[in-house]
């Protein structure tokens, strides 16, 4: 994992500078986590935006607005397997410090344990969300303890997979308690939204991103934070 901890900021960026002021929607945010969590470089992210615009702006007639980062994703795609093919045969690059600090790390792991341990969430189906909340509650209030008792950084790849972990039984436990038609009209949203740029994107892609704009919504209803350091 490359230590691009300023990642989603970026790419932010760098679409506003080409398409002007406009706010990401949940479904441009859940499309670079996906670019994140698939390991594409930022460099290529940046690169395939501009590409993305620079063909935009050649065409004749521009009456259809970019509005999506999703206009971007086959650019993108490309831009990071030329970057892959000039990278065989180079040698291994430097790696960068991450910028993080212990102190913010274990700040950020205890804030969102605060906001866990303090949420309404629902029973359905015989299930209960809360205990699982406060179990993860419990687990970053470990890890911030962890950290503070130690002399040096944790290895933060270590530390995001342990992170990637206890969101992931979040998401689950959410999806379980959610009613049906609830996440079924989250979907046909993420679809609508979708639909312009389907061509654009594999099967595979548009299905993760998919997935990865539902969570997205099921932590902002019921107020819960993100636990990866991206988050930060």
């Amino acid at each position: 994992m490359e230590n691009y901890f300023s990642y989603f900021t970026e790419v932010e960026e760098q679409f506003q500078r080409r398409r002007g002021r406009i706010h990401l929607s949940p479904l441009d945010w859940a499309l670079i986590e996906l670019w994140k969590d698939s390991g594409i470089p930022l460099a290529a992210v940046l690169q395939g935006i501009d590409a993305a615009f620079d063909k935009y702006e050649q065409r004749r007639s521009r009456s259809q607005k970019v509005n999506s980062l999703a206009y971007c994703a086959q650019a993108v795609m490309a831009a990071a397997e030329e970057m892959k093919e000039a990278a065989v045969g180079a040698s291994p690059k430097t790696e960068r410090p991450s910028g993080f600090q212990a102190a913010e790390i274990s700040a950020f792991l205890r804030r969102n344990a605060d906001v866990l341990e303090a949420a309404k969430l629902p029973v359905a189906k015989g299930i209960s969300a809360g205990p699982l909340a406060l179990e993860t509650a419990n687990t970053l209030r470990g890890i911030a303890a962890e950290i503070e008792a130690a002399s040096k950084l944790p290895r933060l790849e270590d530390l995001e997979r342990r992170l990637t972990v206890a969101e992931e039984k979040l998401f689950a436990v959410l999806l379980a308690v959610t009613p049906d038609e609830e996440i079924v009209s989250v979907k046909a949203e993420a679809d609508l939204e979708l639909a312009p740029y389907r061509r654009k994107m594999p099967s595979s892609q548009v299905e993760q991103l998919q997935k990865q704009y539902v969570h997205k919504c099921l932590l902002e209803k019921y107020g819960l934070p993100r636990l990866s350091l991206f988050y930060m």
